[in-house]
């Protein structure tokens, strides 16, 4: 590569979010260089580069080649694994970058751990972005939703890449400038939090469907591609629908979904949503429910021992009795409480961010999230235009739930959300992401709570006194003075 050549961006590391997303920049026009600890790395990314179109993809070996052959002010990508690896990447290559230069982690990390980074580039005169990158290995080859947070300078610097590379809708690129500090990696952290949300809800709606029922693989694909042309619209439910259609291959016999171990794995993003829901006093019940599945799914064997001890004492499985089910009904009834339960999720991870930007002064704009989030990414769905919308018409709503629409529509839908949730439990079936979105809404549309009785308990046993709806002021009662007073 000539010196009169230098590329207009970096990206090191070259796994496979890391070849694509340097493929779809180069792609779109944008000369760029590539570099990888592991040089087998670097080679096949320049050969996919070629195979894929000449692209103007420039790979290097060593640190040095790879952040000269940068234009400044130099912006270089980095997606590595979270933690260790992004301060040793980091310190590979700020020992030939200079002040104005800008480094980019595009990894699922820690808020804070962007934070610190950013104090530390900003020493040398670095420039820093934590950046979010959603829509897995296809949305970073042909646009995914990006969410850059840290110095708006160093996105001023590389924003007409990124709204090229982005993933594109109706009102513009699935990309925009989140906020100071770490609120791109804490955007892109609730995001998987209401994405961990999502899936718990459709894998439940899939069990109610095959076990309550009693529909075949070929059905329920039929049934999530219908839901797929209407208010569901969205990635997953699209996914979902494949999935029920793909056979085994290995065997020759039946469908591959069923053959696949129903123990859930995980990265540690919903995790972190759930822990920073709680530092907040925001209540995230879907997503928490979600966390929880995945941590039961888990215990694989204990469940297989516990399912012989409770069939040994007499417990029999409802499950299997779908004679009396109505379909037609279940179905469209299943539909509307996925449709209501997705609605909380969102609306638990809107409250977290509006908290958190309001810890940290981001000044986070809801609207335009949910924007971003209508393409690219995994929680993509027809219906985060009308969550656009809605913070639209008021930028401080207080819950997506008290929005005129969404709030028409989950009465409209709550009847049919507690015959789906009842018939679970009547059948022994779990389904604790639809049970905590309607506990949520249950909770969160009551005027009067029994809270009143807790606080009566506390006061009682720790002195932690409570309020009076008749009176300003705290109060303390001697509790068991007057209960013995009033037992004479």
């Amino acid at each position: 590569m000539e010196s009169a050549t230098l590329s207009q961006i970096g990206l090191a590391g070259l796994a496979v979010m890391g070849q694509n997303l340097a493929l779809n920049i180069a792609d779109k026009g944008f000369p760029i260089s590539v570099y990888n600890r592991t040089i087998s790395k670097v080679d096949e990314t320049l050969d996919r580069a070629h195979r894929e179109g000449q692209l103007p993809l420039f790979g290097h070996y060593t640190p040095k080649d790879f952040v000269l052959s940068i234009k400044k002010p130099r912006s270089i990508i980095i997606l590595v694994k979270a933690g260790a690896p992004v301060d040793q990447t980091i310190a590979a290559l700020s020992a030939y970058m200079e002040p104005g230069d800008t480094i980019i982690d595009g990894g699922n990390e820690w808020y804070e751990n962007t934070e610190r980074r950013m104090v530390d580039a900003s020493a040398s005169g670095l420039l820093y972005l934590g950046m979010g990158v959603s829509g897995g290995e296809d949305g970073a080859r042909n646009g995914p939703s990006l969410m850059p947070g840290g110095s708006h300078r160093a996105y001023l610097n590389i924003h007409n890449i990124l709204e090229k590379v982005a993933a594109q809708v109706d009102d513009g690129p699935c990309v925009t400038y989140i906020g100071e500090g770490g609120s791109g990696n804490f955007v892109k952290m609730v995001h998987n939090g209401i994405e961990y949300g999502d899936m718990q809800l459709i894998s439940e709606a899939y069990d109610v469907l095959k076990n309550v029922g009693g529909l075949g693989n070929e059905e329920l694909a039929e049934i999530f591609g219908e839901w797929n042309r209407g208010e569901l619209e969205s990635f997953l439910i699209e996914i979902t629908s494949d999935i029920f259609k793909v056979e085994d291959e290995d065997t020759g016999n039946g469908h591959l979904v069923d053959k696949i171990l129903d123990k859930t794995g995980m990265k540690g993003t919903g995790k972190w949503t759930v822990q920073q829901a709680a530092e907040l006093s925001i209540a995230a019940p879907t997503i928490a429910a979600s966390l929880d599945s995945r941590y039961m799914s888990g215990l694989k064997e204990e469940r297989e021992a516990a399912a012989e001890i409770f069939k040994e004492e007499g417990l029999k499985e409802e499950i299997n009795n779908v004679g009396s089910v109505d379909k037609k009904r279940l179905i469209d009834d299943v539909r509307q409480a996925l449709y209501a339960s997705k609605i909380c999720s969102y609306a638990q991870g809107m409250n977290l961010l509006r908290a958190k930007s309001m810890e940290k002064v981001w000044g986070l704009n809801l609207g335009e999230l949910a924007r971003i989030w209508k393409g690219g990414c995994i929680i993509r769905a027809v219906f985060l235009d009308r969550i656009k919308q809605a913070y639209q018409r008021n930028p401080g709503l207080a819950n997506l739930l008290v929005d005129p629409e969404f709030a028409k529509e989950m009465v409209q839908r709550q009847a049919a959300w507690r015959r789906v949730v009842g018939l679970a439990i009547q059948k022994g079936i779990s389904v604790p992401g639809m049970s905590a979105s309607l506990q949520y809404f249950d909770t969160y549309r009551r005027g009067r709570l029994p809270a009143n009785l807790v606080q009566a308990q506390r006061d009682y046993f720790g002195a932690h006194t409570y309020e009076r709806i008749d009176r300003p002021g705290s109060y303390h009662t001697e509790w068991s003075k007057l209960a013995r007073k009033a037992r004479v």
